[in-house]
């Protein structure tokens, strides 16, 4: 097989970043945006030693659980990679995929027990992040980068993110146009604005815009402000943020408020939290309220309890859980986050809640030589998953339960399979669909001590 070739393949499968995969004279071939039953004629695009990547050029008999896509974007941006299938058959691959990684990585004899999919799986996101380029003609683009590239797709209205954010975004391309601002070029280093950075709250409405500018402000500010609320009256907050480095992390440490409030405020099971513009919070407050119920169903809390949450963002597990434990230990290395956390257990009257600024793997270990050991951990990590080093802690405190849950499962299951090199069995797991539309899902794994 070589590059340019054409091929006949019949898609048998979907990889975890959602191509359809077929075979041909035995080499697996990787298709973007085709669907298991398709028979397609494909262009190669790439050839490995045992795979090949191609470019579907006809769909020869589609398959029934194709459905046409609904975005005039989807097939340059690097978002969504489900569009072209119907939710129903994204649920049942991504629920496949949780099973038979589980299986295959993690040597954990279970499935999922249920698979909770998305009540509507469009306008769930309460955040967007623009990035702002200068386009061929000297046009703003704000948008999204196209899949594997820093080019940016311009995008006035995105089916993932609320309806409020289109009207906010043209608004602020207004701005620019009209103030003749400098935009940033990634290469050079040079210009000054960078990105616009969107959240909204699900349960008060409220919307925080935060403008990312490689110095300290805009000139015309006032007239910015004014532009955004006239565009969108549920804007609370306009919020600049210094980002002078050179880099691909989109914010910088710097926030100053121009008007308004600094933070918005969201409800979870109940409790209320305040988010600034730096704080981790989950993007799909609807699937995270779905999600934290089954975790405390997993921790098996009878009052007596300590728990440990590591990575605890601004609180929301181990705050959502504080009711049903003794005390509630979280750690997050992130300083505005832990501050957020600190005033949501203040706000909602939460009293056995204490929050540690540190890496998870630090802090399990000073935990641990205070004589620490918790009933229950909770461990939310980012996609890369735990360390080693954690998790020989973590088995060290001896904890009677672990709830893991994950935004990748293959690293998850790498965990799970070292977690029960000490011990641990997992028992139970859940799948919910946070991100509808999009390659990823979350899993929510308890893990049981049988030392």
């Amino acid at each position: 097989m070589k590059k340019n070739d054409s091929v006949e393949l019949f898609i048998t499968g979907t990889t975890a970043e959602g191509m359809g995969v077929g075979r041909s004279d035995g080499i697996a071939v990787f298709v973007p945006m085709t669907a298991e039953g398709d028979l397609i004629k494909a262009t190669i695009v790439k050839v490995g030693k045992s795979f090949a990547y191609g470019k579907a050029e006809e769909i020869i008999i589609p398959s029934d659980r194709r459905v046409p896509p609904d975005c005039e974007h989807y097939r340059l941006c690097g978002g969504c990679v489900f569009r072209h299938i119907s939710y129903e058959e994204e649920c049942r691959v991504k629920e496949r995929r949780i099973n038979d990684t589980l299986r295959r990585i993690g040597g954990a004899n279970i499935s999922c027990e249920q698979y909770i999919a998305a009540e509507n799986p469009d306008r769930y996101r309460n955040k967007a992040q623009l990035p702002c380029r200068l386009g061929k003609e000297g046009e703003p683009l704000l948008g999204f980068y196209a899949t594997h590239s820093h080019r940016v797709i311009d995008c006035g209205d995105c089916l993932l993110q609320p309806a409020e954010f289109a009207a906010i975004t043209e608004a602020f391309r207004k701005f620019l146009r009209d103030t003749d601002a400098e935009i940033y070029d990634e290469e050079a280093h040079k210009g000054r604005v960078r990105h616009l950075y969107l959240r909204r709250s699900n349960s008060t409405g409220e919307i925080m815009a935060c403008v990312v500018v490689n110095g300290n402000g805009l000139h015309g500010e006032e007239t910015l402000v004014q532009l955004l609320r006239d565009a969108c009256p549920a804007i609370t907050g306009v919020i600049i943020n210094s980002n002078r480095e050179k880099t691909g992390v989109i914010m910088g440490k710097k926030f100053r408020t121009v008007w308004g409030s600094d933070c918005i405020t969201e409800t979870l099971r109940g409790l209320k939290f305040s988010i600034s513009p730096a704080s981790f919070f989950q993007v799909n407050p609807v699937g995270a309220n779905l999600l934290y119920e089954r975790a405390f169903e997993y921790a098996g809390l009878t009052g007596t309890e300590t728990l440990l949450d590591l990575y605890c963002g601004t609180g929301t597990i181990g705050l959502s859980m504080a009711a049903g434990a003794k005390q509630i230990i979280g750690v997050e290395i992130v300083p505005e986050a832990v501050e957020n956390a600190r005033q949501n257990a203040e706000t909602n009257g939460i009293e056995n809640a204490e929050f540690i600024c540190s890496d998870a793997e630090q802090a399990a270990v000073l935990l641990k030589e205070r004589g620490i050991t918790p009933d229950v951990v909770v461990l939310d990590p980012p996609r890369k998953g735990c360390t080693a080093k954690l998790l020989s802690v973590i088995a060290e405190m001896k904890p009677r339960r672990i709830v893991y849950i994950s935004c990748d499962c293959a690293t998850l299951a790498r965990d799970v399979k070292l977690l029960s090199e000490y011990g641990f069995a997992a028992r139970r797991m859940t799948g919910v669909d946070m991100f509808p539309r999009t390659a990823h899902v979350e899993t929510c794994v308890l893990l049981e001590n049988l030392t």
